[in-house]
């Protein structure tokens, strides 16, 4: 077994892909505890920080112990970079979160809060005046998984609608798909339930 360890094989080839997989690992972790941090969701970031560090720590021991190892230095580096990626694409997946969307609209207003309605996702109307004339501001809040969908809606009644979309950080009540319960709620919940 020493005499696989201390192998040419195992010190430039087993030993930084380790490393490499470690990095990811950790700055996954970190990635999503940030962002669960500041979507308010406080109670898993601790277990996801003592994750995170543990992994580190693992890796940077393997660095420190083999500081000739060019190899391990570009696998570490690299695993950082892989893991920032991986951690985005994964916090996409899981589309935790609501959003406010504005909707600016001359035309088709009352059809497009009814399909709206329709879904089951509130909305408030105000008559603006816009730069062009008369405008319907159309405010709905909404799952970020059901982003898409309100989307289509928007795009089916109004192609050349002007919206906007921004994070809210915290909702107090609302209409929401019946169906829909936001991420954060389940994550809560299944915590609450779990070690509680």
């Amino acid at each position: 077994m020493e005499f696989l360890l201390n192998s040419p094989y195992f010190t430039y080839l087993v030993l930084p892909i380790l490393i490499f997989c470690a990095r990811i690992c950790d700055v996954t972790f970190g990635t999503i505890r940030i962002i669960l941090v500041s979507k308010g969701i406080k109670s898993i970031a601790p277990i996801l920080g003592f994750i995170e560090v543990f992994i580190w720590i693992l890796a940077i021991s393997q660095i420190m112990a083999n500081l000739n190892n060019w190899v391990c230095y570009f696998a570490y580096a690299a695993g950082f970079a892989t893991g920032n990626y991986v951690g985005m694409i994964l916090e996409e997946r899981l589309a935790m979160g609501t959003l406010i969307l504005r909707i600016m609209i001359s035309e088709n207003a009352e059809q497009l809060v009814k399909a709206l309605n329709k879904e089951n996702f509130g909305s408030t109307t105000v008559h603006a005046d816009g730069a062009q004339g008369k405008v319907d501001l159309i405010y709905t809040i909404v799952n970020r998984k059901d982003l898409g969908k309100v989307e289509d809606i928007i795009k089916q009644f109004n192609p050349n609608a002007f919206y906007s979309i921004e994070e809210v950080k915290k909702v107090n009540k609302g209409v929401f798909p019946r169906n829909s319960r936001t991420r954060n709620a389940l994550i809560e919940s299944f915590w609450k339930r779990g070690y509680k």
